[in-house]
């Protein structure tokens, strides 16, 4: 059955016009990423928090729609004839981790930075993404259309956030995903693959001989695909890499188990499908394996796109990310850029600094009046 969109409100609101100083978009962006981190949105339970992001809208007249949790406008002079380019990025968080030396729910501002859970991943390309669509809101004679969705789910790779909404928004030619990169471009990221594994053998008392141990035999074939090499080498991704993350089997010390249990953390480059490498991994092993899915495949935009351009003209660099996003879901032309450092993303204590924001709202402005 198609989704249906359905409006926030049923009071048809009147747009203005809307220009704003640098000043006043900051302050506008570190004020809701504020209200943003005291409003917990973990994967799956972000309803709070996407009424945070109407309610900003509606404080400046702007009219948005929603699908789910997940919220989305067009600029207002929006033109169905016209090809659009998205801005997206997520407004769910991972749980907080066991290390935090604060709340990870209270905004805290010290120092040039703002602590909270989500502050640098992505709540600081999230509000700068809004400040920046206010920018442009009421600008007339647009080249393209300007979207923008704050959407559900990126953590966990959902199926209600983008993957949901992305049908229903009008002739996206380009995205911009909002991520941690240090306002670079990231012109290429690595997809998923999580691969579940069995091995079988045969159960025994420890105290007798047994060629078939389900453990032993695992190792084998672990150790074999963990140093394999795959033959083709991206340009920005590198190689392909296979990482061991989980590893199950047996209950007790004088019983060799039957089976063997694991799962395989796999990171795509551009140069495979996520097909072609299970295929590849499978032929190279003897366990039974099991992709949990196929859908979270690299991707790549070509270095001579006008985005892309637009970042080399004002002194942005370009490079491979390691860490997937929803790019891997998004079914066209994209880039990932955003304010903040992916190695912060996830650890104790997150927090962003505001001068991070501000040159993320400028640097968003600069790329996109060269392709506006």
């Amino acid at each position: 059955m198609k989704a249906i969109c359905i409006t926030t409100s049923t009071k048809k609101m009147t747009a203005q016009k809307l220009k704003y100083s640098t000043e006043e978009l900051l302050a506008n962006a570190t004020d809701l990423l504020k209200k943003i981190i005291a409003t917990p949105s973990l994967s799956k339970d972000e309803y709070d928090v996407s009424l945070v992001i109407e309610a900003f809208f509606h404080q400046k007249n702007i009219p948005t729609k929603r699908q789910k949790n997940n919220i989305w406008a067009v600029n207002q002079f929006f033109d169905e004839n016209k090809p659009s380019i998205l801005l997206n990025t997520h407004h769910d968080t991972v749980k907080p981790n066991k290390a935090f030396t604060m709340d990870p729910f209270i905004p805290v501002e010290k120092d040039g930075k703002i602590f909270g859970l989500g502050s640098n991943d992505a709540g600081a390309s999230l509000v700068s993404m809004i400040q920046v669509f206010l920018h442009f809101y009421a600008e007339e004679n647009l080249s393209h259309n300007l979207i923008i969705a704050l959407t559900a789910e990126e953590e966990i790779s959902g199926t209600d956030g983008i993957n949901m909404l992305f049908p229903l928004l009008p002739n996206v030619e380009l995205a911009i995903v909002g991520e941690p990169t240090q306002m670079n471009l990231a012109i290429a990221e690595k997809g998923l693959l999580v691969i579940d594994g069995e091995m079988t053998g045969t159960a025994s008392h420890a105290a007798h001989p047994n060629d078939d141990n389900a453990i032993v035999k695992t190792l084998v074939d672990l150790q074999h695909i963990l140093n394999y090499k795959f033959p083709k080498v991206s340009s920005y991704l590198g190689d392909v890499k296979v990482t061991l993350s989980v590893l199950n089997a047996g209950t007790q010390h004088n019983v060799v188990p039957e089976k063997c249990n694991f799962t395989l953390d796999v990171r795509v480059t551009d140069e495979y499908t996520n097909h072609e490498v299970f295929d590849i991994i499978q032929s190279e092993m003897k366990s039974k394996l099991t992709a949990r899915s196929f859908r979270l495949n690299s991707s790549r935009i070509a270095e001579n796109h006008p985005i892309v351009q637009a970042g080399l003209d004002i002194g942005r660099t370009t490079y491979g990310s390691p860490t997937s996003s929803d790019q891997a879901i998004i079914p066209c032309t994209s880039v990932k850029i955003g304010p903040g450092d992916s190695k912060r993303s996830h650890t104790a204590d997150e927090f962003i600094y505001i001068s991070e924001i501000k040159e993320g709202i400028e640097i968003y402005i600069k790329i996109l009046e060269k392709i506006l």
